[in-house]
């Protein structure tokens, strides 16, 4: 991903943010009959306040991957969705796309079996710890039997990135009252509505207000 310095995103924090609400993340990878892109839900590490994730891929896409032999990339797509014209005023404009997205590369630590079942245990309570009545990885009908060949046909790995790229294209470019309409727009019921980049759009948005207002 190309970086633009006017979106960048730098802050470790609002990433982790991105990361830990964008978990479903795309892998991309090569061996020698070229790059592979893989799909799997990868977490922030629970014992780590930096950028470094956990997660596992299913046999054999860790030898298509290149696992833990030369660089992966993992890429988190958050919010994002389509901007009309219309929507800037009586103005020159064309359509737009705005996004968030974060981009972690570096060459992941393969993870032995024992800490494979604590990334596998805790991707489980990470989403079932949020159900009324959550099916945890080691509760019955489990047993240790069938939770150790489910480890085994898994690889986990650890990667503390090299390379971050992130970028925040909401709009920062246009006037306030621009963006602001823009905001109005996608929380409004239109076939273009998108709460959830309204929401990351006003956070940007009350961000930059509060940083010029500290500035004065």
């Amino acid at each position: 991903m190309r970086q633009n310095p006017s979106f960048a995103m730098t802050d470790v924090d609002e990433l982790r943010r991105v990361i830990a609400a964008n978990p479903w993340a795309t892998l991309v990878g090569r061996d020698e009959n070229g790059m592979t892109a893989s799909h799997y839900a990868v977490l922030l590490d629970p014992e780590r306040d930096d950028l470094t994730i956990v997660a596992h891929v299913g046999r054999p896409d860790d030898r298509v991957l290149g696992l833990g032999e030369q660089e992966l990339l993992v890429v988190f797509q958050g919010p994002h969705g389509y901007v009309s014209p219309g929507w800037y005023g009586d103005v020159a404009a064309v359509p737009t796309w705005n996004y968030v997205a974060v981009h972690l590369s570096g060459v992941p630590e393969v993870l032995d079996a024992e800490e494979n079942l604590r990334v596998l245990e805790h991707l489980v309570d990470r989403f079932e710890g949020a159900l009324d009545d959550p099916r945890r990885m080691w509760a019955p009908p489990n047993d240790e039997d069938f939770v150790r060949r489910l480890e085994a046909g898994t690889v986990g790995f650890r990667l503390t990135p090299t390379r971050v790229t992130a970028k925040r294209k909401l709009s920062q470019n246009k006037p306030d009252e621009v963006i602001e309409n823009v905001i109005l727009e996608l929380r409004g019921d239109g076939v273009y509505a998108n709460p959830a980049l309204a929401a990351e759009m006003q956070r940007a948005h009350d961000a930059r207000l509060a940083a010029r207002a500290t500035a004065l």
